[in-house]
């Protein structure tokens, strides 16, 4: 049946920065397809909940506290993880972080730590992760990029260089992985409601541009990225590689 295509059941799959948001809507849509999903962040308070939360709904999850930009951390949680079901069959990259300001005034060390976060710690996680997908021969990798993956916007300068450079990793990724039957490939959100994006979403004029530039007309759901992470996590896209995969209501599709 097709539906088997999507089945995602006895897989063990890892969503990094996935106590709220994007994360937790992407976490939600591989458990409800049949995954059981480790959940991560850093506040392990926020952590806990978000597990009780789907806990609650039915689905098969767990949490690991761990800063994705800690090498040891990273290596010790993929390890743990691993040695408790056996292996790691998905990974989502989905931890980051933004900082906004003029290019010319913005600070050399929040420049860095948006880098650390979400260009470094893609790295560290997919590398751990990877290792044992390579000898199992079998893995799927799918790196949350962005919109600005492709297109520049003022004041987010050091956010658009990272989530590009995690673009061309996924790229990258793919040519170096695919010979071991692992898919790297990326999702593109466009703008998401989500509770790092309130304060954009309750500017009028920020909204409007928004709803005007977004073919669709308006801000996208989380819950709308769930059925992109099932497809990439799953058999269907099994000849699916070095691929982005935009949500994002058509932005990218015209100028």
């Amino acid at each position: 049946m097709l539906t088997d295509f999507f089945d995602l059941t006895g897989r063990i799959a890892l969503v990094t920065g996935s106590s709220q948001g994007i994360g937790l809507a992407i976490a939600r849509g591989l458990a409800s397809a049949g995954a059981t999903v480790v959940l991560n962040g850093r506040d392990q308070a926020k952590l806990d909940a978000a597990a009780r939360q789907l806990t609650e709904e039915g689905l098969t999850v767990e949490a690991a506290a761990f800063d994705v930009t800690d090498h040891a951390g990273v290596e010790t949680a993929i390890s743990a993880i691993e040695a408790r079901h056996g292996r790691l069959d998905i990974l989502v990259n989905n931890a980051g972080i933004q900082r906004r300001g003029p290019f010319v005034d913005f600070p050399l060390d929040a420049f860095r730590d948006v880098q650390s976060t979400n260009v470094e710690g893609v790295f560290l996680v997919a590398q751990a992760a990877a290792r044992g997908m390579i000898a199992r021969r079998s893995g799927k990798i799918i790196n949350i990029c962005s919109v600005m993956s492709e297109l520049g916007r003022a004041n987010i300068v050091p956010y658009v260089t990272a989530k590009g450079a995690v673009r061309m990793m996924t790229k990258a990724l793919c040519a170096e992985l695919a010979r071991h039957n692992i898919q790297v490939n990326g999702i593109g959100p466009g703008y998401i409601e989500t509770e790092l994006n309130t304060a954009l979403m309750q500017d009028a004029a920020f909204s409007a541009w928004v709803e005007a530039r977004t073919p669709a007309g308006r801000w996208g759901k989380v819950e709308e990225l769930a059925g992109a992470a099932v497809f990439l996590a799953s058999n269907a896209s099994n000849f699916v590689n070095g691929h982005i995969l935009y949500v994002d209501g058509g932005l990218t599709a015209c100028v």
